[in-house]
């Protein structure tokens, strides 16, 4: 069987996203894949710098946190996107958290409308929810 948790443990955990990323967080969009953990080094082309709202969510309901607004901005590189991390600050220095980016229906932790991006042109990230584990 997998271990299962109760709502208010789901929500603590998630909740701990947004109090680790603090009021200055940022949306790193990269592309190749994710390092092993979000103790390493980023890998890859920095694509995209987003700032996120403060706090980067409300606090979460049945497990899932689902982000406040974020700020869209112009990519700084052209490539396909392929992992996200949420971070502490623009400069990526402090990762909290970090995922798969596909497209819409591929099943990645981040959908974009377009995983193609290209420099100067606009990146919206229209929704983001992160689920905690052991629903």
């Amino acid at each position: 069987m997998t271990i299962q948790y109760s709502t208010t443990h789901r929500n603590n955990n998630v909740a701990d996203i947004t109090s680790q990323a603090g009021s200055t967080a940022y949306l790193l969009i990269y592309s190749g894949s994710a390092p092993a953990d979000c103790a390493a080094a980023a890998t890859g082309t920095l694509l995209a710098s987003l700032p996120m709202s403060n706090p980067i969510a409300p606090a979460p309901s049945g497990g899932v946190l689902t982000m406040s607004a974020i700020t869209a901005e112009n990519a700084v590189a052209t490539g396909t996107a392929g992992y996200f991390r949420i971070c502490t600050s623009s400069a990526g220095t402090t990762c909290v958290a970090q995922g798969t980016v596909t497209a819409t229906g591929g099943g990645g932790d981040l959908t974009l409308s377009s995983t193609s991006l290209a420099s100067g042109i606009q990146v919206d990230v229209t929704s983001f929810t992160i689920t905690a584990n052991g629903a």
